[in-house]
């Protein structure tokens, strides 16, 4: 198979890369570096079947050449910056919908028929405790990055449905592991190397959701593109539980071996204006398929922050 992957240089992108090749496939990452890491795919570059374009989806021609003769699209290339919506209101309209509409017209007017996209829970909102399946609506998002997506979650519908082709469009919790560009595991280490004595941690902590290990995320992407056959595919993808924020920075301090740490929370349910403090995923739909993540939240979380810190 040819594979095509926007933002395969990313957190997410990298690993993917990673088991796509180990798989004897051939892969083409298309990354303009703006978040990713040349050090997260620099292993492969040698590799006869891998292939580096570092350019901009929003450069069109490139892109529709790059694209072209691929089996199937991985739409992964996004703003990653959730927060940062708040202060610039267009950054998700122009790294997030205008980057999926390039790369469906590229696929449209060169013919290929196949797009997996990581969209994300904040196309939910914030529903409190409520579990929501891929059915759930009516769909509210509470920040920029959330409506970009549930943006490009339409796109994608609709240009499957008019021009013949298929798609996958993933839901993922909140995602950790080794290289993370950012999220609460990787901003807790920070933190606490800049001070080992204190810790801010946003909100009351006690804010739930469920975390999944990258490995995971990306197994569970590839099962799905194999299992699950409809025109439009939509799945929550998580672990079985939830994981409080206290509970992380606990797993972090000790991971880091650090003693009598202060917590210091900013309070409020929400860590910034767009967080969603509760989401509860329901995965029976991916469940009844046959996947399900090999690890906990907590498992994941503990295994994500050592990584990160043997990274460091």
């Amino acid at each position: 198979m040819k594979y095509f992957v926007s933002g395969g240089a990313g957190f997410v992108g990298s690993h993917l890369v990673d088991k796509l090749l180990a798989g004897g496939n051939q892969v083409t990452v298309y990354d303009n570096f703006s978040s990713g890491q040349k050090g997260f795919i620099e292993h492969h570059l040698k590799d006869k079947n891998f292939r580096l374009v570092e350019a901009d989806i929003l450069d069109f021609e490139r892109l529709k050449k790059s694209i072209t003769g691929h089996d199937l699209v991985f739409h992964l290339a996004s703003n990653p910056d959730i927060a940062k919506g708040i202060v610039q209101t267009d950054l998700d309209i122009k790294q997030g919908t205008l980057l999926a509409y390039n790369v469906l017209e590229a696929m449209r007017v060169t013919g290929v028929k196949k797009i997996a996209y990581a969209s994300g829970s904040g196309v939910y909102g914030n529903v409190g405790r409520t579990k929501t399946s891929e059915s759930f609506g009516p769909l509210l998002p509470v920040s920029m990055y959330g409506a970009s997506k549930l943006a490009c979650e339409g796109l994608i519908s609709a240009f499957s449905n008019l021009f013949d082709m298929q798609s996958w469009i993933f839901r993922p919790a909140n995602i950790t592991g080794g290289r993370s560009t950012h999220g609460v595991v990787l901003a807790f280490i920070q933190k606490l190397k800049r001070n080992p004595k204190e810790l801010e941690i946003l909100g009351d902590g006690t804010q739930t959701k469920s975390y999944i290990h990258v490995t995971d995320l990306v197994d569970s992407l590839l099962f799905c593109i194999q299992n699950a056959k409809e025109k439009v595919n939509v799945f929550n993808i998580a672990s079985n539980d939830v994981l409080d924020v206290k509970s992380i920075a606990d797993i972090v301090v000790k991971k880091m071996e650090l003693k009598d740490v202060k917590y210091k929370f900013t309070g409020g349910r929400g860590g910034w204006k767009g967080d969603v403090p509760d989401v509860v995923m329901d995965i029976s739909k991916i469940k009844r398929l046959g996947w399900s993540a090999k690890l906990p939240s907590r498992e994941a979380v503990e295994r994500a922050a050592s990584e990160i810190l043997g990274e460091r």
